[in-house]
């Protein structure tokens, strides 16, 4: 074969292949149609054929890359996930433990309060009595990563070290995070009358406070 045929050969075969890019670009919009949808519709009533015809892939693609409908629900809350903690590693922040905690409180409050977060947890809150699926889905997606990051967090020695001796290391997870949504009952029930921004920091900075109160050394 002639070194013009060689590269012919080379030049379909690579323009039949798509970049690693462009493969990324693709997931990420399936990724996104899917969130969308299951705003939009709730998640039991959104078909992997609707999803695909959005996302315009074949179903057979959701199910290779995800392994179906739970796994890019899981997809959808890990991309939200990584937008939030994405720069910094709270398993390796050197800072000081209030500054670290300060500002994934006010990172993760942000990101409860966004109008497609509340959406979906209202999404789930509706429908996971009925569609098991969708509760774990939700939990392994979201939640338990989140307090699993803070368990490994608190359970670093030097951090450990501030920490009052009496303190159950398993219960802080779940009580920072209570203290950083505040009243979520509030915000579903009346979101036409929450706090400004302003407003909502000074009681989250003050939330923060009766956490350190409960939890720190020698304050």
């Amino acid at each position: 074969m002639s070194k013009a045929q060689n590269e012919t050969v080379t030049a379909v075969k690579s323009a039949g292949r798509p970049k690693a890019s462009e493969v990324e670009a693709r997931t990420q919009e399936l990724i996104h149609a899917a969130g969308c949808l299951i705003l939009r519709h709730g998640y039991t009533r959104v078909s992997l054929e609707a999803i695909a015809r959005e996302a315009r892939v074949a179903v057979r693609t959701i199910y290779v890359k995800f392994g179906g409908k739970a796994g890019l629900l899981k997809a959808v809350l890990a991309s939200r996930r990584e937008r939030l903690f994405a720069g910094h590693s709270m398993d390796a922040d050197t800072r000081p433990l209030r500054e670290i905690v300060d500002d994934f409180a006010r990172d993760f409050y942000d990101m409860l309060v966004e109008p497609d977060a509340m959406a979906m947890q209202r999404v789930v809150i509706a429908e996971a009595g009925s569609n098991p699926e969708l509760a774990e889905a939700f939990y392994e997606g979201g939640p338990r990563l989140t307090r699993e990051m803070l368990y490994r967090f608190f359970s670093r020695p030097d951090i450990r070290s501030q920490l009052r001796d009496d303190v159950p290391l398993d219960l802080l997870p779940i009580h920072l995070i209570g203290c950083i949504s505040g009243d979520p009952i509030g915000r579903f029930l009346f979101p036409d009358t929450q706090p400004t921004r302003e407003e909502t920091r000074r009681e989250l900075a003050a939330r923060l406070e009766l956490f350190y109160a409960s939890v720190l050394k020698n304050r």
